[in-house]
């Protein structure tokens, strides 16, 4: 397990080397732009200590932008009597594992790093272990969906292909959310009749009562995605692929919130397309459609699908 020191002080460094070397693997850095230099080249490192006091980028600073690119290491902060309390309020707030005063014998600074050491394969095997759990749950849905209606399917693969080309176009950063939410938006057809499914795919009318069944599939997915852990933004992409654009007049404060709306914002195009090419029109003449009613499909999606299609705006203004 590597562990990083920062101290703008070469002795101090020094000295940890000289005594811990025997028992840990020690990378140094005396600067807090040096040391996520370090983070990023030479990660991940289980434990990342530094001194509060250093000029330029301080300690504080310096743990808070570590924490953002390695979060699962433990950080341990150097500190001396006169910032005892601002180093306490920083660890009652959750910023910090820990602080050790200085000057600290070798003894207490080694226990302090087995402790880090512990803490951090703990926090490895958790999130480890809920990744492996949330693929599986993954694959068995998909697993299931493909085998309960192949045609449902097909449509999520390919509303998947459509997402992922607005998500390019829009530059949006850490999508996967954004792609399970489209490969599980068909997931609830698992309880629609296929020869329900089929006439809607063809484009051909449905009863009303079969048009009620196929409505109510986003709802049941949602709910069967709902209880996984970590798919909880995802359930809720899923429950709203249906909602027009202007119910969305308000746009939410909450950053999860906003990211949910966009999601089921984009599943709606993309399904909606799909829809539309299934039925027999040309690409270009699906998304004109939709870009001829704003009220329900949100124009910068449409635009961006537009775009990753190399379509014109003479062919959208079809």
């Amino acid at each position: 397990m590597q562990i990083l020191f920062v101290d703008d002080d070469p002795n101090v460094l020094a000295t940890y080397e000289r005594n811990l070397r025997k028992q840990f693997q020690i990378e140094t850095a005396t600067s807090g732009e040096e040391g996520l230099g370090l983070i990023e080249q030479s990660g991940p490192f289980a434990v990342i200590v530094s001194d509060l006091r250093m000029p330029g980028m301080d300690g504080f600073e310096f743990l808070t932008r570590a924490k953002e690119r390695a979060p699962d290491s433990v950080l341990i902060m150097f500190t001396g009597y006169a910032d005892l309390q601002t180093a306490l309020n920083a660890v009652n707030e959750g910023v910090y594992f820990r602080f050790i005063i200085k000057p600290c014998p070798t003894e207490t600074l080694v226990k302090a790093l087995e402790t880090g050491i512990a803490q951090y394969e703990m926090i490895v095997a958790k999130r480890e272990l809920l990744e492996k759990t949330l693929k599986g749950s993954i694959e068995v849905l998909t697993e299931i969906l493909g085998m309960v209606s192949p045609a449902a399917f097909g449509r999520a693969t390919r509303v998947k292909h459509y997402v992922k080309d607005i998500a390019s176009e829009l530059k949006l950063a850490n999508t996967w959310r954004l792609e399970v939410a489209a490969m599980l938006s068909q997931i609830g057809c698992v309880t629609v009749p296929p020869q329900v499914l089929d006439k809607a795919y063809a484009g051909q009318a449905l009863t009303e009562a079969e048009q009620d069944v196929l409505s109510s599939h986003p709802s049941v997915g949602s709910m069967l995605v709902a209880n996984i852990p970590r798919l909880e933004a995802i359930a809720g992409m899923i429950e709203g692929q249906q909602l027009p654009f202007k119910s969305y007049a308000v746009q939410p404060s909450e950053a999860q919130e906003r990211e949910i709306a966009l999601g089921a914002q984009m599943l709606k195009v993309a399904v909606d397309l799909d829809q539309r090419v299934a039925s027999g029109l040309a690409p270009s003449a699906a998304l004109a459609e939709l870009r001829r009613q704003p009220d329900e499909y949100n124009p910068e999606i449409v635009d961006a699908l537009y775009r990753a299609k190399g379509m014109t705006a003479s062919l959208l203004a079809e």
